[in-house]
């Protein structure tokens, strides 16, 4: 599948792709892209049923690494590639079964390991909005209020929603993301591990419980050369939390000689 994707910085070098998690975009992790931008190309792209992208039945880690593949093939071959938690996990099953596309990788609080959380009710209180009456983003706003009460939640969703007087839309193929959240949430039993021997950082967010003990026991146990750095202050979304923290970690990391 051909990924919608945007390029910033200068056209030649290695490129760094960036990775977004569900629910997510490529625009998301623009102010990254533009922190790290300065001496190679850096690629923001909306995966599978997300943003600009093409939607499909088919939504699993396997076909998301494949749809990676294919634009790392696109633009030349080889990449360093970083993603956010459902990202993450697709450029850890893109190195290991693709190890020859990546030079190295960057894992953003995320562990190779199913959780038991579904996302599912975010879901539902999606698809509860009434379209058709959805002038403005704030009345968005205002009606998933009750079953969203998170401010930051409700405007990090409402980026992919589409306002247009009378044809409103979700970027997102909700659908399809509900029917496939037991493989989201989930880890690919299948995969080899230590295929990738390239360098390798995980980043985990200190207020966050997605990489605690068992997370980083399963991280060494499929790339045993990762390095876990801990970001103070920082929760899932760290690259929101602590901006310039995760930009100097990357740039420190993907440009080490």
């Amino acid at each position: 599948m051909k990924l919608k994707h945007r390029i910033t910085g200068p056209e030649d070098g290695l490129p760094v792709i960036l990775v977004h998690g569900l629910f997510g975009q490529g625009r998301n992790l623009g102010a990254l892209a533009r922190r790290i931008a300065k001496d190679r190309p850096v690629v923001t792209v909306d995966l599978r049923n997300h943003g600009e992208s093409p939607h499909s039945e088919e939504h699993d880690y396997p076909a998301m690494a494949a749809d990676l593949a294919e634009l790392i093939r696109d633009l030349g071959g080889r990449a360093d590639v970083a993603g956010h938690s459902m990202g993450g996990k697709t450029a850890m099953v893109l190195a290991l079964t693709h190890p020859e596309l990546l030079r190295r990788l960057v894992v953003m609080d995320i562990a190779p390991l199913a959780y038991s959380h579904s996302q599912s009710h975010l879901i539902d209180a999606m698809q509860s909005l009434d379209l058709s009456t959805i002038e403005r983003r704030s009345q968005a706003d205002a009606a998933l209020r009750e079953l969203i009460p998170e401010a930051g939640i409700r405007a990090f969703l409402l980026q992919s929603l589409e306002i247009k007087p009378g044809q409103s839309k979700w970027r997102l193929n909700l659908p399809v993301l509900k029917e496939r959240m037991s493989a989201l949430v989930g880890w690919p039993s299948d995969l080899p591990r230590n295929s990738f021997h390239g360098p390798v950082m995980a980043l985990a967010g200190a207020e966050s419980d997605y990489v605690l003990a068992e997370g980083q026991a399963a991280l060494r146990e499929y790339f045993p050369q990762v390095r876990i750095v801990t970001l103070k202050n920082a929760g899932h979304w760290l690259h929101a939390d602590t901006p310039e923290a995760v930009a100097n970690s990357l740039d420190a990391f993907l440009n080490a000689q």
